[in-house]
């Protein structure tokens, strides 16, 4: 299932699942899309810090699903930081599948993004949140456009970066993942229920100045030895560093070569300077030889 795309003159609803908004920083991204064209609509809990961290969890899933019920509302936007996670139980998945709107987000917003998908079918979009409005690069920009405004849908990600194959091959499967961490943890979340019969390319993103290369291993240690990994089908990892080490490239390589799957590494997507968007729940075939991802 996916939603319709975006027009000018619609609104973006933003929330914040991860924490206590500050508007001063918000108000140049808010003014960014309105210059696009759209209309802004806010969750009305953004500022309140009830658990300290943030708004309570009842008060940012109550701003959630107002936005979603909001029939004004075409697409639901949220930044990241810590704690999203706590709102999953609370959303409403019955009122999204009736409501279907474009969802984006990336880092904390895995969870959200993921529960959704695998809750309602909904395709939901990983690489780009609110934040990204205040200096919105062409890149970014393309993208966006691309995914959420544009008439066609998109046939193939457009890259920005040198693709690396560090694991050749060709795959196929549904688009799914997100931050390495919370990736690996929504595994064991009753939200995440995925197709046992399906094939999975899984994408996954880090950055050097949040998680060691000893770290990361560690994450795809227990993603490898879920059960889960049996689906999946191929690995495409997200922007880590601006210069990649070869222990990080080898650890790549001995998860490719130990579950024998293409694994690709590109700094297209993720927490640098380029936002690409991966659509979670899009069959796709990664081709990692030629540094390639179509959207079947």
């Amino acid at each position: 299932m996916q939603a319709k795309r975006l027009q000018l003159g619609q609104t973006i609803g933003i929330f914040c699942p991860s924490h206590v908004a500050d508007m001063t920083r918000y108000s140049s991204a808010i003014q960014a899309i309105e210059q696009l064209g759209f209309k802004v609509k806010l969750g009305k809990n953004m500022q309140k810090d009830t658990y300290g961290y943030a708004a309570s969890a009842e008060e940012r899933a109550e701003d959630l699903n107002a936005l979603v019920a909001d029939e004004s509302v075409q697409m639901i936007m949220f930044n990241g930081g810590s704690s999203a996670v706590e709102i999953l139980p609370l959303i409403d998945y019955d009122k999204i599948r009736k409501n279907p709107k474009l969802f984006s987000s990336y880092s904390d917003g895995t969870s959200i993004l993921n529960a959704i998908y695998t809750q309602t079918g909904l395709v939901t979009y990983y690489g780009m949140c609110a934040g990204n409005f205040s200096d919105l690069r062409h890149y970014d920009y393309m993208q966006f456009c691309t995914h959420f405004v544009w008439g066609n849908t998109a046939e193939k990600f457009v890259s920005n970066s040198k693709w690396r194959a560090i694991c050749g091959g060709s795959c196929e499967g549904t688009l799914i993942g997100g931050y390495s961490s919370l990736f690996g943890l929504m595994l064991s979340n009753s939200r995440f229920a995925y197709d046992t019969d399906k094939k999975y390319i899984l994408f996954i993103e880090d950055l050097e100045k949040f998680s060691s290369t000893g770290q990361i291993a560690t994450y795809l240690a227990f993603i490898g030895q879920s059960v889960f990994m049996k689906n999946v089908s191929g690995l495409i990892f997200g922007h880590y560093s601006d210069n990649v080490s070869q222990e990080f490239i080898h650890m790549l390589e001995r998860f490719g070569k130990l579950h024998d799957i293409p694994v690709v590494y590109t700094d297209d997507f993720g927490h640098g300077t380029q936002h690409g968007i991966l659509p979670i729940g899009a069959e796709s075939r990664l081709d990692a030889d030629k540094g390639e991802l179509w959207f079947l």
